[in-house]
């Protein structure tokens, strides 16, 4: 298992545990963390997983391309470590990662 750090938009860190190859969506999603929404299920239609990768990983985890970069001009206060959820897979280099979630979402 590796732990993730989400910090929700009222600054409550919650620690969870996902399995590696679960998308970092489904694990807030399932955890219950306040601020993500993914409203379109994790199909990249929407932006509503925003959440901002911890700076040095972000090398690791990548920049958003195509269909995710087009669908975070969609959302609300981007930053250059921003990355739509739906996106990542969780993997085992992971562990201890913290990640942001963006007051709002689109």
């Amino acid at each position: 298992m590796v732990l993730i750090n989400f910090i929700e938009p009222s600054g409550n860190v919650r620690q969870v545990r996902a399995t590696p190859g679960c998308k970092l969506k489904d694990v807030a999603i399932d955890n219950l963390v306040s601020g993500v929404v993914a409203e379109c299920g994790g199909a990249c239609s929407c932006a509503t997983c925003h959440v901002y990768i911890e700076e040095g990983l972000m090398d690791y985890v990548g920049l958003p391309v195509g269909l995710e970069a087009e669908m975070l001009e969609l959302a609300f206060d981007v930053r250059r470590n921003s990355r739509l959820s739906c996106q990542i897979a969780v993997t085992e280099e992971m562990n201890g990662m913290k990640v942001g979630i963006p007051t709002r979402q689109s």
